[in-house]
């Protein structure tokens, strides 16, 4: 693999690189050798923030972390992306058997790894979906402080959801006309 690692007020020392490429080392079980792990290290305000992004055929995994230590962000990435990767390699693997036809080889040659981390719905909530502008829905998401909100849109009748997006901008989630 080849890590590609660029800093924003922060210089990137050997020790630091060497850390990052010994933590991600782990990813070379589910990945091919030719990817490229794109790295993104900053420090803002006394917080060490790592994005990295690993583009893959049909997709790219995605992580950003953040804490008051670079090392700690370090662990924190490096286990999200390993159980990212873990679900993309048994997603692909799955798809295989799923499928029919010509077999695919990368799946055949790479050992299965078991699934110990499955998608649980641990809590549901139940509230009524007031008909309100998009603009009203920001405001009482902003008074919730939650990062998305569902309201129904009083102009089109529609569910919609509003979401906080990164730089304080919001978006707006409609449905599509049939």
């Amino acid at each position: 693999m080849r890590y590609i690692i660029t800093g924003k007020n922060l210089e990137i020392t050997q020790n630091l690189q060497e850390t990052v490429e010994e933590k991600l080392k782990k990813l070379e079980r589910y990945l091919y050798e030719d990817t490229e792990v794109h790295i993104k290290m900053s420090v803002q305000k006394g917080i060490h923030r790592i994005e990295a992004t690993i583009p893959i055929r049909d997709t790219c995994i995605r992580s950003e972390q953040e804490s008051h230590d670079m090392y700690t962000t370090i662990d924190q990435i490096a286990e999200t992306l390993e159980r990212q990767c873990r679900r993309y390699k048994n997603k692909k693997i799955d798809r295989y058997h799923d499928r029919k036809g010509a077999p695919d080889v990368e799946a055949v040659e790479e050992p299965a790894v078991e699934i110990d981390d499955e998608i649980r719905i641990e809590k549901v909530k139940q509230f009524a979906v007031k008909p309100m502008t998009p603009e009203d829905a920001c405001f009482e998401m902003d008074l919730t402080d939650h990062s998305f909100y569902v309201f129904r849109n009083s102009e089109t009748n529609e569910v919609n959801v509003v979401y906080r997006r990164k730089g304080g901008t919001y978006g707006l989630i409609e449905p599509l006309a049939d």
